[in-house]
């Protein structure tokens, strides 16, 4: 009888989580706290060294078989591009919540909580947050990912309040 119960509740629980889903509603099990705060950047550095590698490519395979370029060299080519593309397209964010910031490094969605921050150093143009224990500084600047440093600046500064975390300006 367990099991079936399970599997009635699991049932009737999806499908209340698909009807709120289409009404615009949170799902039944989702936290009811207040949203995060999400600081979105723009990658432009990387994206602008691929289509220059890119070019560069392009160029050593014109020079390499008589003035013109092989197949593999335009794969390759198209390759580098998609890839600057791709990396220009996934926007860097700071997300600050209740408890914890999070952000992606390497491809991942990276999070710390409060706790386990050492210290939060704000600067004209960058915020760094330091994790205690290993792992590097988690560091957002104005020059490379455009973030807007100031808002993030405000923000992480009642975070830090919050949980009696040190601040540096």
């Amino acid at each position: 009888m367990a099991r079936s119960w399970e599997r009635q509740v699991r049932k009737n629980s999806t499908q209340l989580n698909k009807q709120r889903k289409k009404q615009g509603k949170p799902s039944i099990y989702s936290s009811g706290g207040a949203p995060a705060d999400i600081y979105k950047g723009r990658n432009y550095v990387l994206p602008i060294t691929m289509v220059a590698l890119a070019a560069v490519y392009f160029l050593l395979g014109m020079i390499g078989q008589e003035g013109t370029a092989g197949s593999m060299t335009w794969i390759i080519m198209a390759m580098y591009v998609f890839l600057g593309l791709m990396i220009f397209l996934r926007r860097p964010f700071l997300r600050v919540e209740k408890n914890a910031v999070s952000t992606i490094k390497f491809n991942r969605d990276r999070r710390l909580a409060a706790d386990n921050i050492a210290k939060i150093k704000l600067a004209k143009g960058s915020v760094v947050i330091e994790p205690k224990g290993k792992g590097g500084n988690w560091v957002f600047t104005r020059l490379i990912n455009r973030y807007d440093t100031e808002a993030m600046g405000e923000r992480l500064e009642r975070f830090a309040l919050t949980h009696n975390i040190p601040l540096e300006k």
